[in-house]
């Protein structure tokens, strides 16, 4: 999937939003998830039903050059490691139905409910 195709199939389960606002929406997600992962130097982000994202060390090590087949040293790295939830393997495993879980959003009615509880005029 693209990110174009990402926002498509998010704008069209969301009323109320433009494509243009659903990009910044999607964009904002994954912007804190990044910080999120990033925080500290290895922290890591979990949420339920999808999955956890964890930093992971790689230790130096040897390699080759494929090219010329001289050995290398490959310096260590930090790389994201993903593990999926319970719920998201049964999902992709067939146990349940994907579209029993996803439900029509309509983000005015959202947004003015979390006003009500929340914004002080």
């Amino acid at each position: 999937m693209t990110k174009a195709e990402l926002l498509s199939a998010v704008s069209a389960k969301v009323e109320g939003m433009t494509k243009k606002q659903t990009a910044d929406v999607v964009d904002a997600v994954f912007a804190s998830l990044s910080e999120a992962i990033c925080k500290d130097g290895g922290a890591r982000f979990s949420y339920p039903g999808f999955g956890t994202f964890t930093v992971k060390e790689r230790a130096a090590r040897d390699g080759r050059n494929p090219r010329t087949n001289e050995p290398i040293k490959i310096a260590a790295s930090k790389t994201v490691s993903f593990k999926a939830a319970p719920k998201l393997k049964d999902i992709l495993n067939g146990a349940k139905a994907a579209k029993k879980d996803v439900k029509k959003v309509d983000a005015k009615k959202d947004a003015k409910k979390a006003c009500k509880k929340g914004c002080k005029k």
